[in-house]
This record gives structure tokens, C-alpha cells and sequence, in this order.
């Protein structure tokens, strides 16, 4: 079977690129034959074919072509009757398209159906009858039935051939638009008597190779004389009608006369012939001669009508004419949508102009009632484009930020412009995928955590919280702590932070006296590709407790020597004795501390002032006061539970170092005196003696212990070890010290005074007693810059054996 390949392609200048290829096949070919080689003639390569997933894309519900990928070819998927696919019409032939994705393209594809010669020519009727006067004249005309052949061009109905031809012979009149009126012409005049009955063969030859026929019997009755045929008054006529008509509508009324009388000028009407098609669509009244409408129209179907309509009389002669009927569209189709190709997921980082989804749209009517407009509904992402006639293809028209809108319900609606118009719609419904375009974002700018000391190693102390706009694995969040340093220590071994929740836990028991508080980072980080983060600055504030008890700087307490204050008899009310000085490490109220008086040896001599621990008399000192009198003073801070501290101070209510020295003096007086007395003055003596010798081998010693203390200051250049917290600074510019006026020491010296001398400008008498002349000791005032300062001590401090 010979054919032919037809070949062009045309590139559109929009985008997807249109190209059209054509070819050209004959019916019923087998199924698998080869049609063309798409993707040559297209100019792609296999594997573009399959990685674009090519398709075929037809609106049909029967596809006769498909593609074979791996080879590029198309091939037969049915069997194709050009006869039933597109009946009489010419050319015949499938359009489809050839659909690609990544990107999305497509191509026009034509295949022309050519016809060959398998179906033979076929008549309405295999027999026709006629009834003849035998008074017919010769040259007298008969108009036969028609023979319809399925197939066109070439292989169509081509001619006619009547046997016998001894009384009739075949006359072929051509209408000009392709068909032929086939009559029967009396040659020679019928004789009844001679020949009741004729009987011939009416033969319809086509022009295929090899040639087909069809036939129809012709019974002819001779009938008497009836010498006038009906003829009508139009011999076409022209109708117009509704494809909504409604069935029994008439369509159009014909009439024929005869000139005959009586019986023979009786006409009866009817049908003869159709379009080969469109059988059964009309009727006659055989009476009246109305033509009405016996089925539906559908002028998407057949937009036009041809019948013949044949008068004859009771005689036998006939009379024909021509009914052309046109349909008259009205707008009863909606625009048809159907989606090519269409893609569910675009990226949000999809460009401008990206192809989303390829439509196809067609309407049924014609003229204006054909003509289609699309649009889309109010967004503004997405734009619809016409690409060519009856196709249009979804672009975006911006960029797309899934956090803002993740799914797009698109609505297509597509309207004709017929009256009233007619509209169809459809929705695409398009996911947004996510690209890792957020980084993550902390809840606030900075944090702020509290954590008490003492605390225990792995306590959870705050959590930060970050968020992602992103989705999915793009907005999985870790934490991960920074690499800083906290006093030259890494803060990883302060603290630490777990990835997955945000949790900060504490590496270490923190101690408020060592550190107050430090700052470090926390970054945020996403699981997308590349990742993205964000930093926040997190400070740890340390809460004291009450962890430090009180510690006493004033009076120091010293194992070696009883340390005293000296009261003179003659102290008022209110005379300052002595303070005790305090401090305590922690803070807040923790550090606050209250001054109590615990035990004395006299409570009713002395009180503690609760805030500042000075020591007062409340009363007038009196002569029946003990010397010796001891005070057990208790500092407390205001922690919950609160810690103390306790100092003893010894006070000696004397007015001279004599008193004192007497009252220490531990001897007992017999009061009764017996006989013997000079043994008693001799032990007195004895007793006195070794006192003495003793106090002096003391002094001796003390002096010496001092002596060589002093010689290891001056030759350590003064770097002794420094008490950690000092008291406030104190001084007594009440001039009511301990010791009396004439016994006031002055003492100079600059802020470090442990390198400097003393200078006691009031000498005193060393039988008196002997002081310890101590360097003064120096407050720090927690200033930058040195200073000059200038101390008077009132206050003694004295060693007794």
C-alpha cells in the first residue's frame, strides 16, 4: 500500500515553542503500523522524549495514534475507517498534540486519512417501480434513485450503466456540486399488449482501483395511456430551521400540478433521496406536501440538508424537485475545558513566566457563538496567556512565597460571545513547595535567666525558642551553643544547650561570690540546604544565698592573750566602749547584719547598737562595778535561715593599768590571822617574788616575740598576708574613746599603712603596763587614686600574763 509522508513544522516565538508536523496515511491500515518518525521530524532526540515523558494529547475519547518513546515513532493504535470518522468530508484528519514536561512543550501533530476504495457503491432501495402508460412519448423522463458510495475522490461513484438499453436508455445530468441525477429515457414508445412487464438492471460503478459496483432492480409496470407527468412549481426549493426545532416542525411546503383529469391527475408526494447520512430526518405529507421535522438537529453535526422530493400521479408519470434545508446555529454548547498538562507542585522559588499548567479549549457553535475568551479569577501570581487559537497556557506573573500562601485554588472560566453567552469553568488547585528561604527566628531579642548558687550540675535553667517560617525538614530547628569564653574559661563548661528543644542546663554549681553573671550566644540553625541561622544573646544572672556566715573583724580574736577594752569609773551614759565589726560575703539581705548582745557579765552595764555594733553603757559606771567584765556579742544576717557569728570583748572597768594589773593578780587573803604570822609574811614575800620575777620574764618575752615579728615585716617589705574584707571605714570623732586623754595615741600614716612608721608623741611610763603598739591598720575606700589619710586610735590594746 503506497502513501505519502507530508512534512512541515513551524516555531512559534512563544514559549512553550508550538511546532506542527503533518503526514499523511491510508484507512485501515493494521494495527502497529508505522505512521512517521515524530521525533526526527521534530528535531528531538529519544532521550528528550523520555525524559520529558512524551505524550499523546487528543481530545477524542478514541486515541488511533501512539507514541513509541524508546524508537520516536508514532504507530497505529486502531484500526481507522475514514468512513466513520469523518463521513463524507474532506480532507479527513486527526489532530492531537505531542505533550512534553521539564520543561513544558508541545507540538501540533496532523494525520490526513486517505481513503481507499472498500466500500462499494449501494442504492436506498434494491428494487424501484414504476407503472408506465403506454401512451408515454419517447424522450419521456424518469428519475431514478441515486447510489451513495462511503468513499470520495477517486474511489467515489463515478458512473452508471442501465441494461437493457433496447426501450430505455440512462441519462446522467451533473449538478455542479459533485452529484449526479440519474434518469431513465424512454427510447421507443411501451405496447401493453406486447409486454405487460419490463424488468432492468440498474448498475452504480465507482472509479477505485479495482473497481466496486452496486445494482438495482427496475420493475417497470405498462400502464394505459397518461400523457401528463406532475411537474413543480419550483424545482429547488430553500428552507431554514433551528437546530432546536422541535420534532413535526414544517420546514417547508411544496406543491406540483398534473394536467391531467380525473384519477391521473392525483398526485401523491414523497421522499425519494438524502444525503447518505442524515436518513430519517424528514417526512412528507403525502397529501399536503409539507415537509416536518422527524428527528433532531445538531448543526455541529450536519449544518445542511439535501432531499428530493418526487411527485407522481395515479397514472404512473412523476415529476421531481430539490429541498435544501439549512441548519441555524444557536448557542446551545459550552466552551469546552480540558486540561493538557498541568503540573500539582511548583517551587516557591519558581521564576516568572513559568509554565504551570497547558489548556485546551473548543467550542462547539460557530461564528460568534464559537468564539471563546479565558480568564482567571483575581489573582495576582498567576497569569493566563493565549498561545495560539484554542490554546492557552497558566504562567506565573510574580514571585511566590509559600509562607504566605501554600496552595492556590485557581479557577478558569471561559466564556463564548454568543447571546446569551455560555460559560464553563474549572479549578486548579497548586501546591507551593518550600525552599529553605527563612532563617529561623528567636521569640525575643535577647533573654534573661536567673539560676540560685550552689546549684546542682545539669539543671535546666532556661529554654530559648526559635521559630522557622519554613516547612518540613526546612524548619527544623537545632541549637547550638557559641564558642565564647567566660572569664578565659570556655563557656561550654558553664553551661550547654540541647539541640533538639532549646534547653540551657548548667555544667557547673555556680558561686555567686565568684561570679554574678555572663552572657553567651545561642545560634539557631534550620535543616535546609544550605542551612540557615540566626544568634541571640542569652545573660545568666547567679541569685546569692545565704551560704556565708558573718565574719568578725573587730575585736580580733587572738588564742594567746585575753584582748580587752578599759572602761574608766567615771564613763557616762552612753560611753562609747567599744565596736565590733563585721562583714559578710554574700549580698542583698543576706549581707545585712544585726548586732546582739548574748551574755555579759553585766547586762544591765552594757548594750549593742543592732546596726552599727558600737557598745554603749546604759548607766552610770559605780564603784561596786567588777573590774573584769565579758561580753559575748552575737552577729547575724538577715538570710533565710539565717547564719551567726559570736566574739567575746573583755572590758575592764578600771581608771588606771594598776587596778587592772591587781584584779588579775590571783591570790588568796586568810582573813584570819593565826600566830604565825611570819610564816605567812614569808610565804607572802615568797609568793610576791616569784609573781614578780614571772611578770618580768613575760614582759621579756613578749617584747622579744614582738621585736622579731616586727624585724620579719620590715624584711618581708610588708607583703603579710591581707585580711579579704575589711570594715567599713571607723573613726571616732566623738572624743569619747576608751582610753583617758593623757593616754591617746596619734598615729600618721599613708593608705598603705602597714609600710609605714608610728609616731607616739605622749611618752608613757613602761612600769605601767605593756602595750602593744600595733600598726594601725588600713581600710580600703575602693578608690583608684592614693590618698592620704589620717587615724587616731583611742583604743589600747594590752596583754596580760
Amino acid at each position: 500500500m503506497k502513501w505519502q509522508v507530508l512534512l512541515f513544522m513551524s516555531v512559534l516565538s512563544f514559549n512553550p515553542v508550538l511546532g506542527q508536523v503533518s503526514y499523511a496515511i491510508p484507512e485501515e491500515m493494521p494495527k502497529g503500523s508505522f505512521v512517521g518518525n515524530i521525533g526526527q521530524d521534530l528535531g528531538l532526540d529519544v532521550k528528550r522524549l523520555q525524559s520529558g515523558k512524551a505524550r499523546v494529547f487528543t481530545r477524542d475519547t478514541t486515541a488511533y495514534i501512539e507514541l513509541h518513546r524508546e524508537k520516536g515513532v508514532l504507530l497505529i493504535k486502531e484500526r481507522i475507517d475514514r468512513e466513520a470518522l469523518c463521513g463524507p468530508s474532506t480532507p479527513c484528519a486527526l489532530h492531537f498534540q505531542i505533550l512534553l514536561e521539564n520543561p513544558m512543550e508541545f507540538f501540533s501533530v496532523t494525520v490526513e486519512i486517505t481513503d481507499i476504495n472498500d466500500n462499494p457503491p449501494t442504492f436506498m432501495t434494491s428494487e424501484a417501480h414504476f407503472n408506465i402508460s403506454e401512451s408515454a412519448l419517447s424522450g419521456t423522463i424518469f428519475t431514478l434513485d441515486r447510489a451513495t458510495d462511503l468513499d470520495v475522490g477517486e474511489n467515489g461513484l463515478k458512473t452508471y450503466v442501465l441494461k437493457p438499453t433496447d426501450m430505455f436508455s440512462l441519462k446522467i445530468n451533473n449538478q455542479g456540486n459533485g452529484r449526479k441525477n440519474v434518469e431513465m429515457v424512454l427510447n421507443s414508445p411501451l405496447d401493453r399488449e406486447k409486454n405487460e412487464h419490463l424488468h432492468l438492471v440498474l448498475t452504480a460503478i465507482d472509479g477505485g482501483q479495482p473497481q466496486m459496483t452496486g445494482t438495482m432492480q427496475i420493475h417497470i409496470t405498462v400502464l394505459d395511456a397518461n400523457d401528463n407527468a406532475p411537474v413543480f412549481i419550483q424545482s429547488v426549493y430553500k428552507a431554514s430551521v433551528k437546530e432546536n426545532a422541535a420534532v413535526g416542525t414544517v420546514v417547508v411546503s411544496v406543491t406540483a400540478t398534473d394536467a391531467d383529469y380525473g384519477s391521473n391527475s392525483k398526485i401523491t408526494y414523497s421522499i425519494s433521496n438524502m444525503l447518505e447520512y442524515t436518513p430519517g430526518m424528514f417526512e412528507i405529507n403525502k397529501e399536503t406536501g409539507d415537509v416536518s421535522l422527524t428527528g433532531t438537529l445538531d448543526y455541529e453535526k450536519s449544518r445542511s440538508f439535501e432531499v428530493n422530493i418526487r411527485a407522481i400521479d395515479h397514472g404512473g408519470l412523476t415529476g421531481s424537485c430539490k429541498l435544501l434545508v439549512d441548519i441555524l446555529d444557536i448557542n446551545d454548547n459550552r466552551p469546552d475545558i480540558h486540561i493538557m498538562s498541568k503540573s500539582n507542585v511548583i517551587s516557591e522559588d519558581a521564576k516568572s513566566n513559568t509554565v504551570v499548567t497547558m489548556i485546551n479549549v473548543e467550542d462547539a457553535d460557530s461564528a460568534e457563538n464559537g468564539k471563546v475568551h479565558c480568564s482567571i479569577d483575581d489573582n495576582n501570581n498567576f497569569i493566563l496567556k493565549s498561545t495560539s487559537d484554542k490554546f492557552y497556557s497558566l504562567m506565573t506573573d510574580s514571585e511566590l512565597d509559600r509562607e504566605k500562601a501554600s496552595e492556590y485554588n485557581i479557577t478558569v472560566t471561559c466564556s463564548d460571545e454568543g447571546v446569551p453567552s455560555l460559560s464553563s469553568s474549572v479549578t486548579l488547585t497548586l501546591q507551593i513547595s518550600d525552599v529553605n528561604d527563612n532563617a529561623p527566628v528567636f521569640e525575643r531579642s535577647s533573654y534573661e535567666a536567673y539560676i540560685v548558687e550552689n546549684n546542682t550540675p545539669g539543671l535546666s535553667i532556661f529554654t530559648v525558642k526559635a521559630r522557622d517560617a519554613d516547612w518540613n525538614q526546612n524548619a527544623r530547628v537545632s541549637y547550638i551553643l557559641e564558642d565564647s569564653s567566660v572569664n578565659g574559661v570556655p563557656v561550654s563548661s558553664y553551661v550547654s544547650v540541647s539541640a533538639d528543644s532549646g534547653v540551657i542546663h548548667a555544667v557547673r554549681s555556680f558561686d555567686y561570690e565568684q561570679i554574678k553573671d555572663f552572657h553567651f550566644c545561642v545560634k539557631a540553625q534550620d535543616g535546609g540546604s544550605p542551612p540557615l541561622s540566626s544568634n541571640v544573646t542569652v545573660k545568666i544572672l547567679i541569685q546569692d544565698q545565704n551560704d556565708n556566715p558573718p565574719q568578725v573583724l573587730y575585736p580580733v580574736q587572738t588564742g594567746g592573750s585575753v584582748v580587752g577594752e578599759m572602761v574608766p569609773r567615771s564613763a557616762d551614759v552612753g560611753y562609747l566602749v567599744s565596736k565590733v565589726v563585721a562583714v559578710d560575703v554574700d549580698s542583698g539581705q543576706n549581707a545585712w547584719l544585726s548586732y546582739k548582745l548574748q551574755k555579759a557579765t553585766d547586762r544591765a552595764l552594757f548594750e549593742v547598737g543592732l546596726q552599727n555594733g558600737e557598745i554603749r553603757t546604759i548607766r552610770q559606771v559605780t564603784d561596786k562595778d567588777p573590774v573584769n567584765q565579758k561580753l559575748t556579742v552575737i552577729v547575724e544576717d538577715n538570710g533565710q535561715p539565717s547564719r551567726s557569728a559570736t566574739v567575746i570583748v573583755n572590758v575592764a572597768v578600771a581608771d588606771s593599768f594598776s587596778e587592772v594589773m591587781s584584779e588579775f593578780t590571783d591570790f588568796t587573803h586568810d582573813k584570819e590571822y593565826n600566830d604565825n604570822l611570819t610564816f605567812y609574811l614569808v610565804l607572802a614575800l615568797a609568793v610576791v617574788s616569784f609573781l614578780f620575777i614571772t611578770c618580768l620574764v613575760v614582759i621579756i618575752s613578749v617584747k622579744i616575740y614582738r621585736w622579731r615579728r616586727e624585724r620579719m615585716f620590715y624584711q618581708s617589705n610588708g607583703n603579710l598576708p591581707v585580711i579579704p574584707y575589711y570594715p567599713p571605714l571607723y573613726a571616732d570623732v566623738g572624743g569619747t574613746g576608751t582610753l583617758k586623754q593623757a593616754l591617746s595615741y596619734e598615729v600618721y600614716g599613708t593608705t598603705d599603712s602597714r609600710k609605714s612608721d608610728l609616731k607616739s608623741p605622749h611618752p608613757f611610763s613602761e612600769s605601767t603596763l605593756n602595750v602593744d603598739h600595733c600598726a594601725a591598720r588600713t581600710v580600703p575606700r575602693h578608690k583608684t587614686h592614693s590618698e592620704h589619710m589620717f587615724v587616731e586610735v583611742r583604743a589600747a590594746r594590752f596583754s596580760l600574763p
